[in-house]
């Protein structure tokens, strides 16, 4: 079997700034990835850096492409008024074509298919309300990667879901966050994915809407994670898991603190690769890697 290295970026909104960071701390250090598997906000990182390049030029413009998203405003902070719009059918269409422009405008072409991507494979990952399941744009190297772009980042109340022929499609985060079982899908054989789930938003009146809901999501996503990574060690695929998190409560709206987050996931990352290069001799993922082709 051939050696499928796999990088799984998961949702998290602002927070996906730690991602910029670990990103950068990981082709620092060599890990070289051969697949790109994002949802949400994970599925902008990797694919801007599907087409800028896996290099420090690359994470360099996707840093820059933070840095404009934090004067962009592309997720109002006023969510609790735009539910209330959108339980009454009123559609926020500015905030959906704020972020439709901002992806646009730094790089991805209308007519881009994931056929036309050269380096590496990208899978994004959407939820299908009409259907129950995953959508994952990628496998088919014929499809829109704007439309996949856009479907995995349509997240309510801000961006309301759309329509692809029969599917209903939305944020990929309901049905898999931290995408490890699409990574595997894709032929994954080893897979070093990066949570932005944060506990520290779970504080405070366990009955307030805020709160309840951000308890909500939470379960799911752990619950999710548990069950996509007990998945990757029955088919023995390695997965070497990079909780990024900050030091204070960062909500999905709140682009303020990119460089902060950028530096920090650096920090964490770095800390994870020499645990990662403690516990495991040189050789050690090599002779998983035969291990592997033997099977």
């Amino acid at each position: 079997m051939k050696r499928q290295l796999a990088f799984v970026l998961g949702g998290g909104g602002a927070r996906g700034a730690l991602q910029v960071g670990a990103l950068r701390a990981l082709l620092q250090a060599g890990y070289q990835p051969d697949l790109l598997a994002g949802t949400s906000v994970g599925a902008i990182n990797a694919t801007f850096l599907a087409l800028r390049g896996l290099n420090q030029q690359g994470i360099g413009n996707l840093t820059q492409a933070w840095y404009d998203a934090a004067l962009a405003d592309l997720l109002p902070k006023n969510y609790l008024w735009l539910t209330v719009r959108s339980l009454f059918r009123r559609s926020e269409v500015g905030t959906s074509h704020r972020l439709r422009d901002f992806i646009l405008a730094h790089g991805l072409e209308p007519d881009l298919r994931f056929g036309d991507i050269q380096g590496v494979r990208l899978i994004l990952v959407a939820a299908d309300l009409n259907h129950g399941c995953a959508t994952l744009y990628g496998l088919d190297l014929h499809q829109s990667v704007l439309e996949g772009l856009l479907a995995s980042t349509a997240l309510p109340p801000w961006v309301a879901p759309i329509e692809v022929d029969d599917q209903l499609l939305m944020d990929g985060g309901i049905v898999s966050n931290l995408p490890i079982q699409p990574a595997m899908e894709a032929g994954a054989t080893e897979i070093i994915a990066m949570d932005l789930v944060d506990p520290g938003l779970l504080a405070g009146d366990p009955f307030g809407f805020g709160t309840f809901l951000n308890r909500l999501l939470f379960t799911i996503d752990c619950r999710q994670r548990e069950l996509e990574m007990a998945l990757a060690a029955a088919r023995r695929v390695p997965v070497r898991y990079i909780h990024l998190s900050s030091d204070q409560p960062v909500p999905v709206w709140d682009f303020l603190r990119t460089e902060e987050l950028i530096e920090r996931g650096y920090q964490l990352t770095q800390g994870e690769i020499l645990r990662w290069q403690a516990e495991h001799p040189p050789g050690f993922w090599s002779w998983l890697k035969r291990i592997g082709e033997k099977r």
